[in-house]
């Protein structure tokens, strides 16, 4: 589950700083500053005179105490409800009157925050006295922003103060991992994590990305390897071009790091670094290079939405822009899921608003009385409120957190997944989608396994468990039934509808007018130019809505998405998870398996398997490797995989050579000409490619199917391709002329057709 491993990184980093504290505890849009060791002193001057031990921690909107002991509950004092700031006594105190003060994590159990009100006074000891002058002037100076009448001034001082403490700073080059690395860039930028963001220094070597918070919180230097980076995506922050995600895994979609920067070209100058040393090791595929592998069967339903919602900008790290995943099963009431039933389904043609017909209706209408901009959705299928109202169970804390302190109303809770279906249904503003947790493996979002105290229903009960349907018999089958439906072939048959909706060309236009698919114009990419808002009110209120109400995907298709080719494809069920192999591919009727030797056989088969050993293996492929070709003399070695890449790698000196695209499209098979000095490869965007060894360029492209090519081989000076346009096509060629010949030297001598796919082969 994407959010449960994002939320175990940041547990593992809050463990290496020992604090209870979290970046959740401030307010949303706030920054932290420093941290000094402290007392709180209780009852000053008194014979019951106390003193607490513990960390002050200095934030753009608060101040807040963490007791080093647990069974103290950490303090926080919004700036804006201090009555007054300053400096207390000769022994480096500062006092604090404030009318309201939160009590957090008392005992270290997550629950609502406690609120006193009234007149109080607290009093902070600093460990370092010569630091009270530093620190006093840095409160006053703050506490005059929080006060400040309007939302935009206090933003743009706020602003100030934090640009103030950057430019005064620099990366700390003693943080580098050898001394003989080379500075490329440095830059200011925020690490961003789920509801918060965390400002600092961004730093580029010759082999590491280094990301240093200004603060030093949770570790004082975020260092990844370049060599480790898989993927690196630009991201929009808020609609606006300034974010940038790194990956260090091939499949997995929480990153390693998000980064939002201030300026669009430290993204664009950052992002063109990396690309350039990663060169083809890393390159992006598109929608359309993913549609053809779902199409195909290569990909599940469950990895092809993934794949979508990332180039869609979709990330476990930005709650306004979490991954959206449909609802499938429409059926919570029957004692037995029946897959077989098209009854059983969601209608996946109308978007979660248009499913209930008298809605609809008095949706429609108000939306033809109101004036322009007009949307028929008061509110989005997607959004940080939504994302944690399914995953309450085992985020509480940035619940807590998007909610000032307090979890929501009990009976408005995700108490049963029926109940949810139906007010998605027939509830007036109420018309959320699902998240990828609902299809994958890990029940802990259904479970109230932190025995959180929740609130108590209407009717008496305490939240706890969901409630599931009554087909299903457990969380785990819950899960696995809905990974089933997800796989269905009605579900192929029909995802299509759904992805035109959300990520195609019925989300924005008439075509979206037609398909009642109409959201606030502020959730759209380019529905609002930020810079142009002069007013710093009106952009911060802008801002707010957009981060808060949810954004539609990037739209990433602009005509009608093909459906899938569901007779040439087996059964992805089991292969829903997003680690799953994306090598599975149609299965021919006729074709055997292992399974279909003879037990005599099959015994012979295993004891010959078992006398071979391994040499050496090399993983120079991101995906599944597809074809491999070795040179007469055995020094090296081509492959082509669906990375879209063909790579020459040597055996003598066991480092890749050469790694080439031509497209980003799979490449499908290769072989090497006679004489060693061309290499041929086909790809699934219906082309053959021919690649001169010596002279390290494409020196042709075939172009000659309608389909992709699966398959090519070379006997007798012809050329073989096999592709899914249902043809094996004969090409007249002769080695010797190769470097020399052009696409018209190479005739059509035969054309064999099939009533399906051409699938690999023996070779000739």
């Amino acid at each position: 589950m994407a959010f449960t491993r994002k939320r175990q990184r940041e547990q593992q980093l809050q463990l290496y700083s020992k604090e209870r504290f979290s970046l959740l505890l401030l307010n949303l849009e706030e920054y932290y500053f420093e941290q000094h060791t402290a007392f709180h002193v209780q009852h000053q001057g008194s014979q019951e005179e106390r003193k607490i031990r513990g960390s002050l921690k200095i934030c753009s909107k608060s101040v807040i105490f963490e007791p080093d002991a647990i069974s103290q509950p950490i303090l926080k004092i919004p700036l804006r409800d201090c009555l007054k700031i300053g400096k207390h006594g000769e022994n480096g105190a500062n006092k604090h009157f404030a009318n309201q003060i939160y009590f957090i994590k008392e005992h270290n159990i997550v629950a609502p925050y406690k609120i006193e009100r009234g007149k109080m006074e607290y009093v902070f000891e600093l460990e370092v006295s010569g630091k009270v002058e530093d620190v006093v002037e840095t409160l006053l100076q703050l506490h005059r922003a929080s006060c400040l009448d309007k939302l935009g001034d206090q933003m743009a001082m706020i602003t100030a103060i934090l640009q103030s403490r950057l430019a005064r700073t620099s990366f700390d080059k003693n943080r580098f991992q050898s001394v003989s690395e080379k500075l490329h860039m440095e830059c200011k930028a925020e690490m961003v994590t789920p509801l918060v963001t965390n400002p600092g220094h961004v730093c580029i070597t010759d082999t590491s990305l280094y990301f240093q918070p200004l603060n030093g919180y949770p570790k004082p230097v975020v260092q990844i390897t370049l060599q480790d980076v898989r993927r690196i995506y630009k991201r929009r922050h808020g609609l606006m071009p300034l974010g940038l995600e790194v990956f260090c895994t091939d499949d997995d979609l929480c990153s390693d790091i998000y980064l939002k920067f201030y300026e669009p070209q430290d993204r664009d100058d950052l992002y063109f670094y990396i690309a350039t040393y990663l060169e083809h090791h890393a390159a992006e595929h598109t929608a359309e290079s993913y549609m053809l592998q779902w199409q195909r069967g290569h990909l599940s339903n469950y990895q092809y939405l993934l794949h979508l919602n990332n180039l869609a900008d979709r990330s476990c790290n930005d709650l306004s822009q979490y991954p959206v995943f449909p609802w499938i099963i429409s059926d919570y009431s029957s004692p037995e899921l029946d897959l077989s039933n098209p009854a059983t389904f969601r209608d996946l043609s109308k978007p979660v608003g248009a499913l209930n017909a008298e809605r609809l209706e008095r949706l429609l209408t108000r939306y033809q009385e109101m004036p322009e901009p007009r949307f028929m959705y008061g509110s989005h299928y997607s959004s940080p409120g939504y994302v944690l109202f399914y995953l309450v169970r085992i985020a509480p804390e940035y619940m807590l957190c998007l909610q000032n302190g307090r979890f929501d109303n009990a009976d408005r809770m995700f108490n049963s997944i029926a109940e949810t279906w139906k007010n998605c249904l027939d509830g007036a503003t109420d018309f959320k989608e699902l998240i990828p947790e609902f299809y994958d493996e890990d029940v802990s979002f259904l479970v109230n396994s932190l025995k959180l105290d929740l609130g108590k229903r209407q009717g008496g009960q305490m939240v706890d468990d969901v409630d599931l349907p009554a087909w299903a018999s457990s969380p785990q089958d819950f899960l696995q039934k809905n990974k089933d439906a997800l796989e269905s072939g009605y579900v192929s048959e029909h995802l299509h509808e759904w992805i035109d909706l959300i990520f195609g060309y019925k989300q924005k236009g008439s075509e979206a007018i037609g398909a009642h698919n109409v959201f606030h114009p502020l959730t759209y990419e380019g529905g609002v130019d930020l810079n142009s808002i002069e007013d710093p009110d009106e952009k911060v209120a802008m801002l707010t809505q957009i981060l808060e109400f949810g954004q539609t995907p990037k739209q990433l298709f602009v005509t009608p998405h093909p459906r899938r080719i569901t007779p040439k494809f087996k059964s992805l069920s089991q292969a829903s998870s997003y680690n799953a192999s994306l090598t599975d591919s149609p299965v021919s009727p006729g074709e055997e398996s292992f399974e279909d030797l003879t037990e005599e056989s099959r015994t012979l088969a295993w004891s010959n398997i078992a006398k071979l050993q391994l040499h050496e293996q090399y993983k120079i492929h991101k995906e599944a490797v597809t074809g491999i070709a070795v040179s007469c003399n055995g020094s090296s070695v081509f492959t082509t995989s669906q990375d879209s890449t063909l790579k020459m790698f040597s055996k003598e000196s066991k480092m890749l050579q050469r790694s080439i695209s031509f497209s980003n499209m799979a490449l499908s098979s290769c072989l090497l000409l006679p004489g060693d000095t061309t290499v041929i490869s086909s790809s699934w965007d219906n082309n053959v490619y021919f690649y001169s060894i010596a002279f390290g360029r494409r020196q042709d492209t075939l172009m000659g199917h309608d389909d992709a090519v699966s398959k090519i081989c070379w006997h007798n000076d012809r050329l073989y391709s096999g592709s899914w346009d249902s043809t094996v096509k004969v090409w007249s060629g002769v080695p010797a002329e190769m470097p020399g010949t052009k696409r018209h030297q190479f005739d059509l001598l035969a054309e064999l057709e099939h009533d399906v796919s051409v699938s690999p082969a023996a070779e000739l």
